[in-house]
């Protein structure tokens, strides 16, 4: 059975300086971090462009330990999620907002080897996902509207989602993460936490701190 009350940080290479990629992959594993998260964009589902296949291969070849947790925000991830395993991701998180076959994408992922996440933007209602949170390993509540980093927390719109999330889990006896992304600090950590959530993603504070180690250290303790 997972730990739900353990913290898991996973830092978000979007907010990392790429032109130093290996230092800081290196850097954000030597100051603790449990996962490193990778934003993928379409420019389609999300109003942004950002990496793809390639770069999370560079990434798995430069931390070969490290748990690669993969957020598909485009289109239509049942294209892709297969390059995105091969290229090295443990976990492959895909949205429930576009018009895909979403349960037959989960159950790909999870033939192929890896965990399965389902993800919903700050507007999305929770009723969404309920069909599919028996299938997954993680459930991602977006508290901030996808595509930027450095945006601000949006509680109100969002910690209802994640309480309510843990009762589904409880009640139901489900066994899934409730995992949070966007606007994540040392304040909103505890605030997501006393909400429910156990991974906290990470990434203007954590890779632009003047000290990432005590970044990471104060949202696990908060």
């Amino acid at each position: 059975m997972l730990n739900f009350n353990q913290r898991i940080i996973a830092p978000s290479l979007l907010a990392a300086d790429w032109s130093k990629l290996v230092d800081e992959c290196q850097l954000a594993m030597n100051s603790g971090a449990d996962w490193l998260h990778l934003d993928v964009m379409d420019g389609h589902f999300v109003n942004n462009i950002s990496f793809g296949p390639k770069f999370v291969n560079h990434v798995r070849q430069i931390v070969p330990n490290a748990f690669l947790d993969t957020h598909l925000m485009i289109e239509r991830p049942d294209r892709y999620i297969h390059q995105f395993i091969e290229s090295g991701s443990n976990n492959i998180t895909i949205h429930v907002e576009p018009n895909y076959k979403i349960e037959q994408t989960i159950s790909e992922i999870k033939k192929s080897g890896v965990t399965a996440g389902i993800a919903i933007n700050p507007e999305t209602p929770i009723d969404m996902v309920r069909p599919y949170l028996n299938q997954i390993d993680i459930l991602l509540v977006m508290t901030v509207k996808p595509g930027f980093g450095g945006q601000e927390f949006m509680t109100q719109e969002t910690m209802p989602k994640v309480k309510e999330a843990r009762e589904i889990r409880e009640r139901n006896d489900l066994s899934f993460h409730i995992q949070v992304d966007g606007g994540i600090c040392s304040k909103t950590a505890k605030i997501s936490a006393d909400h429910g959530a156990n991974v906290l993603v990470a990434g203007t504070s954590t890779f632009k701190a003047q000290n990432m180690k005590s970044a990471i250290d104060e949202m696990r303790k908060a």
